[in-house]
């Protein structure tokens, strides 16, 4: 791995709060090479890995990390249903 590979090309807010919802990301996200993360909290994982999804608290949005250039700009229209903006965030932590 070159030292640039390992930060993010691009960061986007997620909301994957119900299983149908991780499953269809999992699906979406799998069609694509390189590498995903997943951030919350503290926590990092495989944004490829249903099971690893599952380990996170999806109660509230997360980050996901995409690390490929080539494909980000697909990667992010593939996923825009997930995405969610700073008013959405803010009502989410207010509830």
């Amino acid at each position: 791995m070159k030292v640039w590979e390992a930060f993010p090309v691009i960061t986007k807010t997620i909301n994957i709060n119900s299983l149908d919802k991780i499953e269809t990301f999992v699906d979406i996200i799998n069609k694509f090479n390189g590498r995903f993360d997943l951030v919350s909290g503290c926590s990092i994982v495989n944004a490829k890995s249903i099971m690893a999804i599952f380990s996170l608290d999806i109660s509230r949005p997360v980050y996901l990390y995409i690390y490929n250039e080539e494909s980000a700009e697909h990667v992010t229209k593939a996923l825009a249903e997930f995405e969610v903006n700073a008013l959405q965030i803010q009502e989410q932590l207010l509830a």
